[in-house]
């Protein structure tokens, strides 16, 4: 049956697979020319999902609201997980006007914001991740993240991304300390 394969021209994808009646490993040939429907399985989450007592929500209205199924921020032990922070002005929840500085100041704002309303501070965040639409905007972000952060040094990773939410060009997130 494989030269079958081999001499039709047939793309053919090995794998290896167990027996389970012989609980030996075989090596399969499938032929991939050929697309076949693969049946619809649809899966539904269950709404009975609740949060656990050992987590606590964050949220204020001195940040944007969370734009989809998402909390602001979440507690759990000594520690806030703060979710992407986009640079919607929390008034109006529009995108605030200008390029890479008005976003990336007004995303900080938002993110201040939301550590500020767990209990932590900024010399409490921990680690942050930045993400860029442009990596060529990294030493603009870069100057104004030190401005913000002052003599505080997080650890920190930036990445570029291909899209963001909204189209924005800067979003960031943080975990912080609870612990005084």
């Amino acid at each position: 049956m494989f030269q079958h394969l081999a001499k039709s021209g047939a793309r053919v994808c090995w794998s290896s697979v167990v027996s389970r009646s012989s609980n030996r490993r075989l090596l399969v040939a499938l032929n991939v020319s050929r697309p076949t429907l693969v049946p619809q399985v649809t899966r539904t989450m269950s709404s009975a999902v609740t949060t656990h007592s050992s987590l606590t929500p964050v949220t204020t209205t001195n940040a944007p609201a969370a734009i989809g199924p998402y909390s602001q921020a979440v507690k759990v032990g000594d520690l806030v997980f703060v979710s992407g922070c986009i640079p919607l002005v929390p008034s109006t929840m529009q995108i605030i006007d200008g390029g890479i500085v008005e976003q990336t100041t007004q995303a900080l704002a938002n993110l201040k914001a939301v550590v500020e309303a767990s209990g932590s501070d900024l010399g409490r965040v921990v680690k942050t991740t930045a993400f860029l639409k442009d990596m060529n905007d990294f030493v603009t972000v870069n100057g104004i993240y030190a401005n913000f952060f002052g003599d505080h040094k997080p650890a920190r990773s930036a990445v570029e991304v291909a899209r963001l939410p909204k189209d924005v060009l800067f979003e960031i997130e943080c975990i912080a300390s609870l612990k005084n």
